[in-house]
């Protein structure tokens, strides 16, 4: 249980916190978006990357709010180079604007954490007409990823440093639909679950950042790749779901992950020199982990890529 601490290879444990695992680091020189900045894991990561000295994206829904978020976090580091962006990724029209307005912003990208999410939500669907938790948790970070990635690669030719793609997946990957995805049947409300659903998306940010990896290492293009379960945190994320949300509130303090430790793995990955090179990998706690048989399925990969730029109208 990640209370012990028991350290892994990476000298990190469920225990760590975002801070610990990138302590000593030195992130001046590098920009990164975060998606789903502006609360949970997500406004821990835009902190700690700051406090890093890197210059944070926080791509959010409510830009308004997030001001007020940007300007708490500057009163605790006033170094922060903080931006705010708008960007609803259940619209891919929003996606699209977002991805036009940063590449046109002349920021350079070396950090993109798709980090933003929803948990078994009630059966809806997004502004596309694609089922929520699909559209938001997988295919809009994917049209994303493949319309910023040209400024990324850009900007690894100019500075001559890796890049990263940090996608946050789960553990509840391994409890989707039990053909992993449905490709027929992504709007089928009538056999909708939606914590399959949930597993479903979450498989797919395991298989997307398997595929893009391997394409990039075809290309030669020094960008990694990976994916990551962050842990068991109490956060906004159950608020479909009352009763469970508020026995989680209460118990979690006690059996789940801080926001602080639940950050540390995408800031691990984000920051750590140890994981320069690696690419392709699923980690938890700081530590490469082993998904399911599915989530390593690489033709399964290949056909929700094919899904995904049919879905998104992307090359």
């Amino acid at each position: 249980m990640w209370f012990i601490g028991w350290k892994g290879p990476s000298g990190f444990s469920a225990s760590s916190t975002a801070q610990q695992v990138t302590h000593g680091i030195d992130g001046t020189s590098l920009t990164a978006i975060i998606t789903g900045a502006s609360s949970g894991l997500g406004l821990e990561t835009t902190r700690i990357l700051a406090f890093r000295g890197v210059h944070v994206v926080m791509a959010v829904r409510n830009v308004k709010n997030c001001i007020d978020i940007k300007e708490s976090i500057l009163k605790e580091i006033p170094a922060a180079k903080i931006d705010v962006f708008e960007l609803d990724l259940s619209s891919l029209a929003s996606v699209r604007k977002f991805a036009a307005d940063f590449n046109s912003s002349g920021l350079p990208l070396n950090i993109l954490i798709n980090n933003a999410g929803l948990m078994a939500t009630p059966f809806m669907l997004s502004q596309d007409n694609i089922e929520l938790q699909f559209a938001t948790n997988h295919l809009g970070h994917f049209l994303l990823t493949n319309l910023l990635l040209e400024t990324m690669k850009k900007t690894v030719r100019e500075c001559n440093q890796e890049g990263r793609i940090v996608i946050v997946s789960s553990e509840a990957h391994r409890f989707a639909y039990s053909e992993g995805i449905r490709f027929d049947k992504i709007n089928n409300e009538s056999e909708y679950s939606s914590y399959f659903a949930y597993g479903q998306s979450k498989l797919a940010n395991i298989l997307h950042a398997n595929e893009l990896s391997r394409r990039l290492k075809e290309e030669g293009v020094q960008i990694t790749v990976n994916s990551l379960h962050p842990g068991t945190i109490v956060t906004n994320i159950l608020r479909h779901h009352g009763y469970f949300n508020a026995v989680a509130n209460m118990v979690g303090k006690y059996f789940l992950k801080n926001v602080q430790q639940g950050a540390a793995t995408q800031c691990y990955l984000a920051l750590h020199p140890q994981v320069k090179g690696i690419s392709g990998e699923y980690f938890t706690d700081s530590n490469k982990a082993s998904p399911t048989s599915l989530a390593k399925d690489t033709k399964l990969a290949q056909k929700l890529w094919e899904l995904s730029v049919s879905l998104s109208n992307t090359k």
